[in-house]
């Protein structure tokens, strides 16, 4: 049996799409495919969903049989061999949960990352207090045990690396008024949190527009979500909503494209980008 992992690489996720049309593309069933290997049908599913991972013997049996060239085999064998090297988040396999680490997946691979937020400031642009805050009264990670805050913390600075990297992702973020009018920690946690977002939207790959109260309801108001896409046809644009216990993850064209619909008239709502840098100036004085 192959292993599951906690979260497929996006490696893992183009390779197994690729593996499934080439399975089809030879005319052959899953039924067929689990036959060459001695498996069931349902673990070569897994397979070309990226459930599990893409075990090297498997591939040196199918794709003969689906066809591919010696040549083609090499690369696709070498491509699977840097697709199984684990991400750099399973170091925090002891606290990161199986539902959340699909996400810190996918974002590590997007292109662009669009996210709506009526509670929190976003993890990627949290400062380490106001993290400290927030992990703390059990809102993310459920514990309040000091060294567990701790590992949740190190993993969202980790993340935020992402932001600064050369090949940077762009991030463009809606927030209601109500994270910034929610006090998380002291004053001086809330000056410093708003002083981080300034500084991050100073760079050219990110967008933070603030959605005001006094503007009334908009599209988002339901829930907050976050929309990937990635920089491979293979892997489809992704939306991702998070609730007390676990989280969903979308990939149907009707319900991805309602969301991009939503967040397009949300970013219609909210204040434009310069705006909402001077409605982040007059919430510092505030405090």
């Amino acid at each position: 049996m192959s292993e599951p992992r906690s979260a497929p690489t996006i490696g893992q996720l183009v390779l197994s799409r690729q593996l499934r049309a080439l399975r089809e593309k030879a005319s052959l069933s899953r039924e067929e495919a689990g036959r060459l290997l001695r498996v069931t049908a349902a673990t070569v599913r897994r397979m070309e969903m990226a459930e599990v991972g893409l075990k090297v013997p498997y591939i040196q049996v199918l794709l003969p049989a689906y066809g591919v060239p010696d040549e083609e085999i090499a690369v696709f064998l070498r491509l699977a061999d840097e697709a199984n090297e684990p991400g750099w988040w399973q170091r925090f396999h002891d606290i990161l949960p199986e539902w959340f680490s699909g996400y810190v997946s996918l974002e590590e691979a997007a292109k662009t990352i669009r996210s709506y937020e009526p509670h929190f400031v976003p993890g990627l642009l949290q400062t380490e207090d106001y993290a400290r805050e927030v992990l703390t009264a059990g809102a993310v990670g459920k514990t309040t045990d000091p060294g567990r805050v701790d590992r949740h913390v190190a993993l969202r600075k980790e993340r935020q690396t992402l932001l600064t990297r050369p090949d940077a992702p762009t991030f463009w973020a809606v927030l209601d008024e109500t994270v910034l009018r929610r006090p998380v920690g002291s004053p001086s946690v809330m000056r410093a949190q708003i002083d981080k977002l300034l500084e991050m939207a100073e760079r050219p790959n990110v967008t933070l527009q603030i959605a005001e109260l006094a503007a009334g309801h908009h599209p988002g108001t339901y829930s907050p979500f976050v929309l990937f896409r990635f920089d491979v046809p293979e892997v489809p644009d992704m939306v991702y909503i998070e609730y007390l216990t676990g989280a969903l993850y979308l990939d149907r064209a009707n319900e991805v494209s309602g969301h991009m619909e939503a967040m397009d008239r949300m970013v219609a709502h909210a204040e434009s980008a310069s705006r909402s840098k001077q409605l982040l100036a007059g919430f510092r004085k505030e405090l």
